[in-house]
């Protein structure tokens, strides 16, 4: 993992075991602030700077990833390629380049910004609320995928019509259809009109 001034206070080698902060911005994505991870979702949500990665393979599929049965926010549903929160400082580019290699276990081979969604999502399930700035990125994974199963239940690689078939029976998480219809543009530019997004 690349270290910068923001990682390098979160590197779990480094012996600590801080809080996660979360960076807490305004309706125009200005930072006035921070708060612990789980105290910015609890009801009704502190608006938060959040990333969403959209990665396909090069017959322009979707990698989908069902998140772990262990965490404590939305579990076992499936998302989006990878989503998480840059650190306090950390830019979402970074953020969005380091957790795809922390959760999947593969770097993506491009990845390129696709502009920012806010939103408001609770979890039924969990109780917890959505209340994001969400930075979008979309690009390319030809790496062997080696998933961390604390952060990963399973993975799958999905055309429209088969995303559309999984949406219909399985649970996805409350933000995923938000933020896939808010990167659209920016994934038909990089898959092209033929692959259907």
């Amino acid at each position: 993992m690349p270290i910068t001034p923001a990682t390098a206070t979160h590197n779990p080698s480094n012996g600590t075991a801080d809080a996660i902060l979360l960076e807490l911005v305004d309706e125009d994505g200005v930072t006035i602030g921070t708060a612990e991870k789980l105290a910015a979702h609890q009801p009704p949500g502190q608006l938060h700077r959040a990333f969403s990665v959209f990665l396909f393979d090069e017959y322009g599929r979707l990698l989908l990833q069902q998140r772990a049965l262990g965490k404590y926010h939305s579990p076992g549903v499936w998302s989006n390629t990878c989503c998480g929160h840059p650190y306090p400082g950390e830019a979402p580019f970074a953020a969005a380049a380091r957790r795809t290699f922390e959760e999947l276990g593969a770097s993506p081979s491009l990845l390129a910004e696709a502009g920012t969604v806010r939103y408001n999502h609770p979890d039924p399930e969990s109780g917890l609320v959505e209340q994001e700035y969400n930075h979008l990125f979309v690009g390319m994974v030809q790496a062997v995928l080696r998933p961390d199963p604390e952060e990963v239940a399973s993975t799958a690689f999905v055309t429209p019509p088969e995303l559309a078939e999984r949406h219909a029976k399985d649970t996805f998480s409350s933000w995923f259809m938000t933020v896939l219809d808010a990167a659209r543009p920016a994934i038909r530019e990089l898959t092209g009109t033929s692959a259907g997004w």
